[in-house]
């Protein structure tokens, strides 16, 4: 079977139709999530950068920077006013001298589970609502978002 040229146009426009489908329902999928916040405490920035040091471990500024995709002096105020709240902890580079490593305080591991916690509970309540085989394709869709999300980044 050949493709013609208005079956490639054809194709084309799905691929458009499903990225900005995808593109919104993700992006109303996150603002739903960010409404079952419990804390007030902390800004989204601040709580991002709480979630990767949950997720990743305790790290140099420059690279929670990197991870968080921000500039380095961004995050130096993110981390201080963190600091400041008891959020997390600074502590001295076990090798080098002129770096400090961070890490997510008693205080700041309780906000990040129970924000988890409320964004799960939501979740999960939505999720059995569904259909088995629509729980099932979900779960096969969760490797492939992975995948675009870790895949070809352009630094945007």
């Amino acid at each position: 079977m050949t493709l013609t040229h208005l079956d490639l146009q054809d194709l084309d426009m799905s691929e458009r139709t499903l990225s900005g489908e995808l593109s919104l329902a993700i992006v109303r999928l996150a603002r739903r999530l960010r409404g079952r916040r419990v804390s007030k405490v902390v800004s989204l920035t601040q709580l991002s950068a709480m979630s990767t040091l949950h997720h990743e471990g305790p790290m140099t500024p420059g690279a929670l920077a990197t991870a968080e995709r921000v500039q380095p002096p961004s995050m130096t105020r993110v981390i201080a006013s963190l600091s400041d709240m008891g959020m997390v902890r600074r502590e001295p580079h076990p090798t080098d001298g002129r770096q400090a490593i961070v890490t997510l305080a008693d205080r700041g591991n309780e906000v990040i589970n129970a924000e988890l916690d409320a964004r799960e509970e939501w979740l999960s309540a939505r999720l059995d609502e569904l259909t088995p085989s629509e729980r099932e394709t979900l779960a096969a869709v969760v490797p492939i978002i992975t995948k675009i999300i870790s895949g070809g980044d352009d630094g945007h």
